[in-house]
């Protein structure tokens, strides 16, 4: 594992994957002047930038206003691409059948007693009551996981995005360890918090395949892909991208994960990557 200045660079990159909290983002949920040039360098020196978040649509407010010529997010670990440009409006919903979400919900209760459950949908996010106090979202249902999944319950005719899951007194890893044991066979599980918050998506759905699906349409391989991430959720990103970077405060699985290592998120660790991309694109086409 090499640092920023050492690791090496991809001959020619096409595009630009970023997580956004922990990653791009400072701590305190704003982009940094540094970063927000950087970001517009890259798209000029013809890097697009994809925004790979677990974040829903709807929370999109914080980079909205830095997305230059595709306007494209990856929000809910995968589940959503969204049109920053077009109103936010969803272009690909890689969804959760109720029924398996249902059977999740089951095998979680029989596992690990005291788990509670969050619905997230295209448009909305339910919670049960002993799910941590929510505030984002004021119009939520509160309810049972098994009524906010069912069929002709709250919602219905949004499709179900993510299902998360909280438990009070396991380790966020030992939580996720358990969980993939439990149902893995049933769904995807990954985290992104420091507390045991899993979040759950349908069968194969990840911010790597739905990824790997939106450079397939834009005839970009993996060789071509530049990768930024923190936390677990990132960890199948990072290893499908021909080279990526584990922030400075990154998780464990996530260094081993990635190729290469750069500065943390409140030191402009993407930004210090870009900057040597575009440099050097620029350096190329000068002598060419």
């Amino acid at each position: 594992m090499t640092s920023a200045s050492e690791s090496p660079l991809p001959a020619r990159p096409r595009l630009i994957a970023t997580d956004l909290d922990g990653t791009l983002l400072r701590d305190d949920k704003t982009v940094s002047d540094r970063t927000v040039a950087a970001l517009a360098a890259a798209e000029e020196a013809g890097i697009e930038v994809f925004f790979v978040t677990g974040r829903p649509a709807r929370w999109m407010g914080v980079v909205s206003d830095h997305v230059h010529r595709h306007g494209l997010a990856i929000c809910a670990n995968g589940a959503v691409v969204v049109d920053l440009h077009g109103g936010g409006e969803l272009v690909k919903v890689r969804g959760m059948d109720r029924a398996v979400a249902l059977d999740v919900v089951r095998a979680l209760r029989d596992a690990a007693p005291g788990t509670s459950f969050a619905v997230e949908k295209t448009t909305s996010f339910d919670y049960e009551p002993r799910y941590p106090p929510f505030q984002d979202d004021p119009g939520a249902n509160v309810a049972a996981a098994e009524k906010l999944l069912q069929e002709g319950g709250p919602g219905d005719g949004d499709p179900v995005v993510k299902l998360l899951a909280h438990h009070p007194t396991l380790t966020p890893d030992g939580f996720l360890t358990l969980a993939r044991t439990a149902a893995g066979h049933l769904a995807s599980f990954t985290r992104s918090s420091s507390t045991a918050l899993l979040e759950v998506s349908g069968l194969g759905v990840s911010k790597a395949s739905t990824l790997a699906l939106c450079c397939a349409e834009r005839g970009i391989s993996s060789d071509e892909v530049v990768a930024f991430g923190d936390m677990p959720n990132d960890v199948e990103m990072l290893a499908w991208a021909g080279t990526s970077y584990a922030m400075g405060k990154a998780h464990p699985d996530v260094i081993a994960a990635a190729s290469g290592r750069t500065v943390a998120n409140n030191e402009d660790g993407v930004a210090v990557v870009i900057e040597r991309l575009v440099a050097r694109a620029r350096a190329e086409s000068e002598r060419g």
